[in-house]
C-alpha cells in the first residue's frame, strides 16, 4: 500500500472538501444513469445456489498456500523476482482455465545505489550507523525513497516531530532554525513526500523519516513522488511508441522532491536522538527528549539512486458474462512489494486468486455471470499506482461507459477489525454482504455483527485519499468504488519482515482473516455481476451529498454571503427525486 501526497488529511482545506463535493456529485449522477436491466432473472434461485457455493467452498489452507509462494523472495516492481511472480500469477490463472492476459508498460521507476549514515557526536567517537534491516537476504533492496535525488549533506541534526505546518511553527516559536540542518520526523498522517517538502521549503538539506512504536522494527520504505502514475506520460498511458517526457522535463521534475531523503530505523533514530541539545520540545508533541537541536551531533548523510525506465506487468483474467458482456465488475490488488510483502500486498493477492479458484469451480458447475468479471493484478503500485493508473488511462473511454464497479484489496488482512471505504451507492450492498459472511474472530457471529458491536454501528469510510489502486478508478473514470481490509497500522509495514513468519505468527496464524476478506470481496462481486438490477443505493449517496454541502456552508462562514450553494442544493434535490424514482422501480421489477 503506497501513500502519496494527495493523501487527505483529518482536516482537509475548504477547496479540498468543495472538489471532494463536485466529485461526488459527478459519481452520484453519472452512477444514476447506468443503464438497468429490465428483465427480472429467470434464475435467482440458481444465483444464490452459486453463492452459498462460493462461500463454502473458501479454503484457508489453500490462501495460505498462495501466500507462501507468493513471499518466497522479494518482488520490487521492474526486477526480475517481480517477474517470476508475474508468471506464478498468470499460470494459476490459466490452470483455471480462465481467460488470461497481460500489459506492459514502459515507466519510469527508480531505485537505490548507494546509501550511508554516520553521527559525529560532541566527545569525538562517531557511529555508524546501519541502513539495513535485512542481514540474511542479499535480495531485499536497502532502505530507500523512491524517487528522492542523490545528495549528500554534512550538517546538524534536528527533530520536527511530524515535519507538518505547526511543528515548523513550532519550532519557530522556540528560536529554532533548521536551514542547512538534517532534519528528523518521526511518521505520522502526513504523506513522506509532503514531509520531505516542508523540510524544504523551511531550508533543510536532507530529511530522515522514521516509524516509532514498540513494535516496530527495521525501516520503512516508501515512495516520496507527488501524484499517481508515470511521471513521463501523465494523463495518458505509457504504452509502446506512445508519447513520453524527457526526465528533464519541468513537469517530471515538479513530481520529484529537490533535496534526499531516506527512511531510519527508531533504533538509529532514538541514538540520535538523545544526543540532541537545544530547546526542549514543546510539551504538546509529547516526545522525552532533552532538546530539539540543531545538533550538537552532525550527521553525515549520502545518498545515491538511479531513476531508469523499467517494463512493468498488469496481468488479468476475465470470466465473459451471459448477458451483458460489455458491462464489467473489476476485482483489483497489486502484486509487487518493497520487499516479501506477506500483509503489503500479497495477503490480498492470495485472496484474489482464491476468489479465481472458487469461481472456476462455480463455472464447473454451469455457472455463468450475467456481467463480465475482470480479476486484475496490478504492477508497481508501490511507487504510485503506476500500473492501475497506466491500465486506467488507456482504458478511460471504456470505464466511463462500461465498468458497473471497482473493488479493491491491498492489504487485506493486517491484524484484527474489519474496515472498508467506498463510494456512497455501494453501502447497502457491503452492509448485506456481511451480514452473509462468518466473522473470522468471534465463534457464531457475521462480520456485520462484530463490525457494528465494535464501532457501536458500522462505520463505512469514503474513498478521498489517493493511497491505493482504487484511486485512478474513483477520481480519473469516475467508477463506483469498495476498498476492503483487515487490521490496520501493522508494525512491519515496508520493511523486510512483512514475511509470510510473521503473518503466520502475528497477522492471521489460521487466515480465517483471509476467508472473511475473500468471502466479502467475491461476493459483492457476485451480486454486482448477476443481480438483474445492479444493487446501487442512491438515496444513501443523496445523503452522503447532503452532509457534505452542510459541511461546505459551515466552513465558509461569513463567505456565505459571496459563494451560493444554491446550485448545489438543486442538484443535490434533483438526485434525490430521480434516486426515489429509481428505487421504486427497482422494487416494481423483483
Amino acid at each position: 500500500m503506497v501513500e502519496t501526497v494527495w493523501k487527505a488529511t483529518s482536516k482537509p482545506s475548504p477547496l479540498c472538501t468543495f472538489l471532494l463535493l463536485i466529485i461526488l456529485c459527478i459519481l452520484g449522477f453519472y452512477s444514476l444513469h447506468y443503464p438497468h436491466s429490465t428483465v427480472i432473472n429467470p434464475n435467482a434461485q440458481n444465483a444464490l445456489r452459486f453463492r452459498h457455493i462460493f462461500l463454502s467452498s473458501a479454503s484457508n489452507y489453500t490462501i495460505a498456500s498462495y501466500l507462501r509462494i507468493l513471499t518466497l523472495h522479494p518482488h520490487l516492481a521492474g526486477t526480475a523476482p517481480s517477474l517470476a511472480i508475474v508468471n506464478y500469477v498468470v499460470a494459476q490463472f490459466k490452470s483455471l482455465h480462465l481467460q488470461t492476459h497481460t500489459t506492459q508498460y514502459k515507466t519510469l521507476l527508480s531505485y537505490p545505489t548507494h546509501s550511508s549514515l554516520s553521527a559525529h557526536f560532541t566527545n569525538g567517537t562517531v557511529h555508524d550507523l546501519s541502513l539495513s534491516d535485512s542481514s540474511d537476504d542479499v535480495a531485499v533492496v536497502r532502505p530507500y525513497h523512491a524517487y528522492s535525488p542523490s545528495g549528500t549533506a554534512f550538517a546538524k541534526a534536528v527533530f520536527v516531530n511530524y515535519g507538518r505546518d505547526v511543528d515548523f511553527q513550532a519550532i519557530k516559536e522556540l528560536n529554532v532554525s533548521v536551514k542547512g540542518c538534517i532534519v528528523i520526523a518521526r511518521r505520522g498522517d502526513l504523506p513522506r513526500g509532503i514531509v520531505v517538502q516542508k523540510a524544504e521549503e523551511n531550508g533543510a538539506v536532507a530529511v530522515l523519516i522514521y516509524t516509532e512504536g514498540e513494535e516496530v522494527k527495521g525501516f520503512e520504505r516508501g515512495t516520496v513522488m507527488s501524484g499517481v502514475g508515470d511521471p513521463l506520460s501523465p494523463g495518458w498511458a505509457a504504452v509502446d511508441d506512445g508519447e513520453s517526457l524527457e526526465l528533464e522535463d519541468a513537469r517530471v521534475l515538479k513530481r520529484f522532491p529537490k533535496i534526499p531523503s531516506m527512511p531510519l530505523s527508531v533504533r538509529a533514530a532514538q541514538l540520535i536522538l538523545n544526543s540532541l541539545g537545544g530547546a526542549p520540545p514543546p510539551e504538546k508533541w509529547r516526545v522525552d527528549l532533552r532538546g530539539v537541536g540543531p545538533g550538537p551531533t552532525i550527521l553525515n548523510f549520502t545518498y545515491q539512486g538511479e531513476k531508469k525506465v523499467g517494463t512493468i506487468h498488469n496481468v488479468f483474467a476475465i470470466i465473459r458474462g451471459s448477458e451483458e458482456p460489455d458491462r464489467y465488475v473489476l476485482l483489483g490488488n497489486h502484486r509487487d512489494a518493497w520487499t516479501y510483502g506477506a500483509v503489503d500486498p500479497n495477503s490480498g493477492t492470495a485472496a484474489l486468486l482464491d476468489i479465481a479458484r472458487r469461481y472456476a469451480l462455480m463455472m464447473r458447475l454451469g455457472w455463468q455471470p450475467r456481467r463480465t468479471i475482470i480479476l486484475c493484478s496490478w504492477d508497481a503500485e508501490e511507487f504510485g499506482m503506476i500500473g492501475s493508473t497506466e491500465w486506467v488511462e488507456q482504458n478511460l473511454v471504456n470505464l466511463g461507459s462500461k465498468a458497473v464497479a471497482y473493488l479493491n484489496v491491498d492489504c487485506a488482512v493486517q491484524g484484527p477489525g474489519f474496515f472498508v471505504g467506498a463510494t456512497p451507492q455501494l453501502d447497502s450492498l457491503l452492509l448485506e454482504v456481511t451480514k452473509k459472511v462468518k466473522d473470522p474472530d468471534s465463534e457464531g457471529s457475521t462480520v456485520y455483527e462484530k463490525w457494528a458491536a465494535t464501532n457501536a454501528g458500522t462505520n463505512i469510510q469514503r474513498l478521498s485519499g489517493v493511497d491505493s489502486d482504487f484511486a485512478p478508478f474513483v477520481q480519473h473514470a469516475g467508477v463506483p468504488s469498495i476498498d476492503i481490509y483487515y487490521g490496520r497500522d501493522f508494525p512491519v509495514y515496508h520493511t523486510a519482515f512483512d514475511s509470510y513468519e510473521w503473518m503466520t505468527n502475528n497477522g492471521d496464524p489460521l487466515f480465517h482473516r483471509h476467508v472473511a476478506v475473500a468471502g466479502i470481496w467475491g461476493l459483492v462481486a457476485l451480486h454486482l455481476a448477476d443481480d438483474s438490477i445492479l444493487p446501487f443505493n442512491y438515496l444513501s449517496y443523496a445523503e452522503q451529498l447532503q452532509r457534505y454541502k452542510v459541511f461546505l456552508s459551515n466552513l465558509l462562514g461569513e463567505d456565505k454571503a459571496k459563494v451560493s450553494l444554491h446550485p448545489l442544493t438543486t442538484s443535490i434535490q434533483e438526485l434525490v427525486s430521480a434516486a426515489k424514482e429509481a428505487e421504486d422501480e427497482a422494487k416494481s421489477r423483483y
